[in-house]
């Protein structure tokens, strides 16, 4: 198979019912299938494929392992060239996948590749999971080409040109199956979140590029399966983080800045936290707490040095940034051509 569209699972019957068979009518006619993983869900959703769905592929796992171990498990068990991993949440339209195949088909360099991102909700504006190609400043804050923190722009065609980039979403991610079993798939300790960040980071740091192809969009709710609101959420997005930079920063930066920085977001992530207890939000705060903790628990060796160039790290503190050029951001980012 040239391409396997694999969606992970977990307790999202609805969307299961609802964004499936939109999914099956683009793929008619194409070497691409369809699979389901099932991360041991307990609502109907085994039910509704066999069901509604009985000629999808369904890969039922037998427990919780987490966005990065529930794919790294399934994709396992999937031989095609190329990987799309597509939440449930994402509602695709008709001639989404071929411009990522004929990216990938033309640019041998290319070891991932992501669509435009559009909220399902408001179809005209970017939705905060991607965007059109996403970027990382100094200490490790992800933003997106359209979407800067919790601002998201309208997509006037802006972003439509096809550009190397950090990181895309892994809420619709196309991957060379090759590169994504060379790199050891996700790191596992992940469990969810940010984990697309590093993979993409490490694609780089060996020499493959990350590119944003928004000749292709797709449109995605998000939240599927975790609220924003969710202090385990949060916890993992702030362990996450802190991760990632520990694995691959020393090798971009070299080690002396990469400490440097990280003690800096650090020392920002214990403001954040006073910030939250200040606004009354009580269960944010150990949220950030716990995250520190779990990382001095779980940081290990850093990736090494290959020596490469990493696109899509911006060089300054884009909290800073958005506080004194508020709406101008975007402008901002454009004229830097990121």
């Amino acid at each position: 198979m040239k391409t396997s569209i694999v969606i992970l699972n977990y307790n999202t019957a609805v969307y299961l019912s609802r964004f499936l068979p939109p999914l099956l009518d683009s793929i008619k006619g194409l070497d691409a299938e369809v699979v389901v993983a099932d991360n041991a869900s307990t609502d109907s959703s085994l039910e509704v494929m066999s069901s509604e769905f009985p000629s999808i592929r369904v890969i039922a796992l037998d427990k919780n392992y987490g966005f990065t171990g529930g794919y790294n498990r399934a994709l396992k068990e999937i031989d095609a060239d190329l990987y799309v991993l597509l939440n449930t949440d994402v509602e695709v339209p008709s001639g989404w996948l071929e411009p990522l195949v004929g990216h990938m088909d033309s640019h041998p360099e290319c070891g991932a590749c992501g669509p435009k991102l559009l909220s399902y909700s408001d179809r005209e504006r970017f939705e905060y999971a991607g965007a059109a190609g996403g970027f990382i400043d100094r200490y490790g804050y992800p933003f997106c080409r359209g979407r800067l923190l919790s601002m998201t722009e309208k997509d006037e065609g802006q972003y439509d040109a096809p550009l190397d980039v950090h990181w895309v979403s892994g809420a619709c991610l196309m991957v060379r199956s090759e590169v994504f079993h060379g790199l050891g798939g996700f790191d596992e300790d992940f469990f969810a979140h940010f984990d697309e960040i590093d993979l993409c980071w490490r694609m780089q740091l060996t020499g493959w590029k990350v590119t944003a192809v928004p000749s292709s969009a797709v449109y995605h709710i998000g939240g599927g399966t975790l609220p924003q609101t969710s202090p385990f959420k949060l916890r993992l997005n702030y362990r996450n983080s802190l991760l990632t930079l520990w694995k691959n920063l020393p090798a971009t930066v070299g080690p002396a800045k990469a400490r440097r920085r990280l003690v800096a977001r650090m020392l920002l992530d214990g403001v954040a936290a006073l910030v939250y207890l200040l606004k009354g939000q009580w269960s944010s705060f150990p949220a950030v707490w716990t995250a520190h903790k779990e990382f001095r628990q779980m940081r290990g060796a850093a990736t090494p040095s290959k020596g490469c160039q990493v696109e899509g790290l911006y060089p300054g503190c884009i909290l800073i940034d958005r506080i004194f050029r508020k709406n101008r951001i975007f402008a901002f980012c454009r004229k830097k051509n990121i």
